[in-house]
């Protein structure tokens, strides 16, 4: 049997687990996007996550343009939690994803414009988000257990589309806000480059995920108008199976741009780059466990973007054909 194949008699357990790394809901450009991410399972799989992250730094997590006034300065601290769902389908023979999130929780903290303080605090729903993934060159649409059976990542290419729509809690009266009032969203382009074996226990990937965020305009920000310039992101893991459950991921992230303008008046764009390090465990044939710890480390300077970031989550993950497999087996 070729090195690169598994027993049919453990194929649900490794569906199980491709599809609970890859339904994993998007994430805020701020709170890197979990390793493992756009892994394609069976068509027809389903998860709900529920990640949570605590934040501290200089800057709105809950924002992805990173928008930092000028002359403004912030000290702000922020509790974040992600769910939503998401399904993957075949499009014409071509593996894709669709999912929902919905942000929600609190920030606080000082936020000191032109010499003066004061104290601000926002809590709700965020803006929820829209996400749709499509694999252009790599495996084709997994519509079977024996196409399951032969699944190998290899090298591939996605096309990924995110879109926010501003529904989520906005007060025009202050600069710290859950929801931004605004649309934006990001084109990008996934890559999975897979290194070695794809036995579970072996399997060792790394995965780039270049893309471009757009804002529109805040047309209520304080009363005045706040604008955006588009900004690059990268995202990039080295992941390795340390066993068959347990998973870690040396994590990056570059953001640069972004450049913002309130009534005309031009800010600083902005430059970031962060590590992080991911550990995951499938605690069983649906649930999947990961903490992950992020910070910026180009912070230095008194103007600089600061971000710390620990996050925890939680997914459920689920397909029709396991669960039959399962009940087969009496489980």
């Amino acid at each position: 049997m070729n090195r690169n194949r598994m027993p049919v008699a453990r194929l649900w357990l490794t569906v199980a687990t491709i599809l609970t790394f890859a339904v994993l809901c998007p994430q805020r450009a701020q709170a890197q996007l979990p390793a493992r991410f756009y892994l394609k399972p069976l068509a027809g799989g389903s998860a709900v996550p529920l990640i949570v992250e605590s934040i501290s730094g200089n800057t709105n997590p809950f924002d992805p343009s990173n928008f930092k006034e000028k002359n403004a300065s912030a000290n702000l601290d922020a509790t974040m939690a992600l769910t939503g769902y998401a399904l993957v389908f075949p499009l014409y023979d071509r593996p894709a994803m669709a999912a929902l999130i919905l942000p929600m929780g609190r920030i606080s903290g000082d936020v000191t414009v032109a010499g003066k303080t004061v104290k601000e605090s926002a809590k709700g729903f965020g803006d929820p988000m829209l996400e749709f993934d499509i694999t252009l060159i790599g495996p084709s649409a997994q519509r079977n257990i024996p196409d399951a059976v032969r699944y190998l990542p290899g090298l591939s290419l996605d096309l990924l589309v995110d879109l926010a729509i501003p529904v989520g809690e906005y007060d025009n009266k202050q600069s710290l806000n859950i929801g931004q009032n605004r649309w934006y969203g990001r084109v990008g382009m996934p890559v999975i480059w897979q290194i070695g074996d794809w036995v579970p226990g072996r399997r060792t990937t790394l995965e780039l995920l270049p893309s471009v965020w757009f804002y529109g305009e805040n047309t209520d920000f304080q009363g005045k108008t706040l604008k955006t310039d588009p900004s690059l992101q990268l995202d990039a893991h080295l992941t390795r199976d340390l066993t068959e459950h347990f998973w870690g991921s040396i994590d990056g992230v570059y953001y640069k741009g972004g450049k913002s303008s309130v009534d005309g008046v031009s800010g600083d764009s902005v430059s970031k780059i962060g590590v992080g390090l991911t550990l995951g465990y499938q605690i069983n044939d649906n649930l999947n466990l990961t903490f992950g710890y992020k910070s910026t480390v180009n912070d230095s300077g008194p103007n600089d973007l600061k971000m710390d970031v620990f996050m925890v989550s939680l997914v459920y993950g689920w397909h029709p054909l396991v669960e039959g497999m399962k009940r087969l087996k009496g489980e």
